[in-house]
């Protein structure tokens, strides 16, 4: 009976075993069935097209256009997604080993798709929801994604997604060498930060190019694609230094690395040397504007000759003319000057409650009050403070800019262009907004007396008198000195930023000749009819005064301001080059040189004159300062032969200001012209090219050789008479 009952037992378990399998058998034959179907749905197309071999094998990866100094350091990008393609000899042979050993170690065996990992997948991932088992797609799966991305199909978006990756994987493998596979994934993986591709990775975080990367970069770089931010070794660097000693260590696992090389580099910090461009932008505000005239460029090429260049996605080569070295130096030089500067501005303005009559000015509500985090740019970094919206505007209002332009008068290049403090937090460029031009515009109004017969040593009035018909306007010199029984010498007028003798200048000129030089000049229409134009009341941009200050220097000839020198095709082909613009006759030569000899003189003994006494600057060079009303603007105007450097220094919006000489062009702006210069002067090569002696004939510089002042009446007369010396 027992017997009985135990083979009773025995078959009943045996029905149930047997009914399980019948139903797991019929399940998985249900889901290879449902596989194939879905398989075969994706590969008919149904849930989109597939590329083609024709498509496939005309794969070309956007790539960012690089922007060159014309000193060949990369100075910016112009991309829809940040990358720079490489060729295959530039990869180095560790890179590629790192990539195969962490993300597909079967690489070289399989024919895109791996079956080891798909049944790793499912066994360890899916069945045993073991996080760690990794994923199963491949390099070339990868790729795929990378090149083409994923759709939404909803609850099938994955399994439709993968069968895709799949098939176009297989197709690709037969149309690619490995080693091409390897390229185009190296050449379109993301890094993030809008970063895409190992070379523009290497440039962002190592400062370099890909080939020069070392093992344990490489294994950082790799190390990232697991995920960007996580990974990222300057935002996580901790992270990022144990998932580098992950692919060390898996790159010995595969016997890339032996044990003692791979103990050594795991050992060693992450060291970087991280370079944004859109971040910490160098010539940011050079660059944008530069890019609006290459957008100009290329358009002019696609219709001419029937092409398609793309600034954003062909990776062409645009050559500038702007010299890096200086670039650096002049923002070196304002940003020095503004800091000290800034404080000396916050004292004045600390202590004449300046902040109360700004105040009264605006208008504000009970929601700007509020208290909230608030972020301001900073010269090192940008600082969080607890305050409102009034100390926002308060703190913009008050902070001093500045803007550089340095340009070469013999072919209108821009050398450099410093459009404001930073171009990424204060992108408005302080280089071409119109500001008041002060006493910067005088040599202007003396060239067009030189223009029209007036010499340098013709004697103008220096006493102080009132204009009924201009509203009684007195105007005064900056030192309110004046001369009642002295005339001086118009070259000294000049020098010194005479205001009485410059308005007298004006009144023996026929104003056209003024609107005429103006024209020329390419500057605003004049439209105010009042003598305070000759003090300087026009507004004018940083732009167009340096511009036409070249026009001193390059005896009388004026050339328009270009940066773009030439722009090649990725392979390099020469696809546009600037052309020698003809030069626009503004003064004669003799008028020009003339100028030139007086401003020269203001640099030795005029309002320049610091240049010399405080900076010790040897080279000759000609200068003019401007102080605007208030001392809302500060202006200082400098040139040699070969290079004319400008600068402007104010507020944003010239409500805030000095109120004493610390605002004026020579105590606010002529130090950083100054500075400027003595880095060039100690830099031979930069010395050699941009600074050199005036080449004016002996009759010209004599020209000037003349008493400043000259006494009126009988006294004046005899002194005349019997040849009293210049300068006594």
């Amino acid at each position: 009976m027992k017997i009985l009952k135990e083979i009773q037992l025995q078959l009943k378990g045996n029905k149930k075993l047997t009914l399980l399998l019948k139903y797991a058998t019929g399940l998985i034959l249900f889901g290879v069935l449902l596989v194939v179907v879905l398989f075969s749905l994706v590969y008919f197309e149904v849930f989109g097209k597939l590329p083609n071999k024709e498509e496939l094998t005309s794969i070309i990866n956007e790539e960012a256009s690089l922007i060159y100094s014309s000193d060949e350091v990369i100075i910016g990008k112009l991309f829809a997604e940040n990358r720079t393609n490489v060729r295959l000899e530039q990869i180095p042979n560790h890179l590629k080993e790192a990539l195969i050993a962490t993300e597909d170690k079967r690489f070289y065996s399989h024919n895109g798709y791996d079956g080891q990992s798909y049944a790793r997948v499912f066994f360890r991932s899916i069945l045993l929801q073991d996080a760690s088992g990794g994923g199963g797609s491949t390099i070339t799966q990868q790729l795929i994604k990378n090149l083409y991305g994923r759709q939404y199909h909803g609850f099938l978006s994955m399994p439709i997604n993968k069968i895709k990756e799949l098939i176009i994987a297989s197709r690709m493998e037969k149309l690619y060498s490995k080693d091409e596979i390897l390229l185009l994934y190296l050449n379109s993986v993301p890094f993030g930060e809008n970063n895409f591709g190992v070379e523009s990775a290497a440039n962002r975080f190592f400062n370099k190019s890909v080939s020069e990367l070392h093992i344990e970069e490489s294994a950082v770089l790799v190390g990232m694609l697991k995920a960007n931010t996580y990974y990222n070794p300057r935002l996580n660097p901790e992270n990022a230094k144990k998932r580098r000693n992950t692919v060390l260590q898996l790159m010995n696992s595969e016997a890339y690395l032996s044990n003692k090389v791979t103990d050594s580099l795991q050992k060693l910090p992450i060291t970087l040397n991280y370079k944004n461009l859109d971040v910490n932008a160098t010539a940011g505000y050079f660059t944008y504007q530069m890019k609006k005239k290459a957008v100009e460029i290329v358009k002019k090429i696609n219709d001419s000759t029937n092409t398609s260049y793309n600034l954003e996605t062909d990776g062409l080569k645009i050559h500038t003319t702007l010299n890096y070295d200086i670039q650096k130096i002049a923002e070196k030089s304002a940003k020095e000057q503004l800091i000290i500067k800034q404080q000396q501005l916050d004292k004045e303005l600390a202590s004449n409650r300046l902040k109360n009559r700004w105040l009264k000015k605006q208008q504000f509500t009970e929601d700007d009050k509020q208290n909230r985090t608030i972020q301001l740019f900073d010269w090192d970094s940008t600082k969080t403070i607890t305050g409102n919206k009034i100390d926002s505007l308060w703190y913009y209002d008050k902070m001093l800019n500045a803007s550089v332009l340095i340009t070469n008068p013999k072919n209108g290049a821009v050398i450099s262009w410093v459009g404001g403090n930073n171009f990424n937090t204060l992108p408005f460029d302080m280089v071409l907004s119109h500001r008041q031009i002060a006493s910067a515009f005088k040599p202007f109004l003396y060239a067009t007396a030189l223009e029209n017969g007036i010499s340098p040593c013709d004697y103008f009035e220096n006493e102080e008198k009132t204009y009924p018909e201009y509203d009684n306007w007195k105007p005064k010199n900056a030192d309110h000195s004046s001369t009642p029984d002295k005339k001086v010498a118009m070259w000294y007028a000049l020098i010194k930023s005479m205001n009485i003798p410059s308005v007298n200048l004006y009144f023996k000129l026929e104003k056209e000749w003024l609107i005429d030089t103006c024209e020329k000049l390419l500057f605003p229409e004049i439209t105010d009819d009042t003598p305070s134009i000759a003090l300087g009341t026009l507004d004018l941009s940083l732009f167009e005064a340096t511009r036409a200050y070249g026009a001193f220097t390059n005896n009388g000839e004026m050339n328009d301001l270009y940066m773009i020198s030439k722009i090649t095709d990725k392979e390099g082909n020469i696809i546009y080059e600037s052309e020698a613009q003809k030069a626009k006759r503004v003064f004669t030569k003799e008028s020009a040189q003339t100028l030139t000899t007086i401003l020269q003189q203001a640099v030795e003994q005029g309002t320049g004159a610091s240049i010399r006494n405080r900076y010790k600057i040897k080279n000759p060079l000609a200068s003019k300062t401007g102080t605007a009303q208030d001392y809302t603007n500060a202006w200082f105007m400098a040139y040699t032969p070969n290079i004319v450097l400008g600068t402007w220094v104010g507020t944003s919006k010239n409500d805030v200001h000095f109120t004493s000489g610390n605002g004026s062009g020579s105590s606010l702006a002529l130090p950083i012209v100054a500075n400027i210069l003595k880095e060039i002067e100690n830099t031979p090569e930069l010395k050699e090219k941009y600074l050199s002696s005036f080449d004016i004939p002996e009759k010209i510089s004599s020209s000037i050789d003349c008493p400043p002042y000259r006494e009126k009446g009988i006294k004046g007369f005899f002194n005349r008479l019997f040849g009293k010396k210049k300068g006594e």
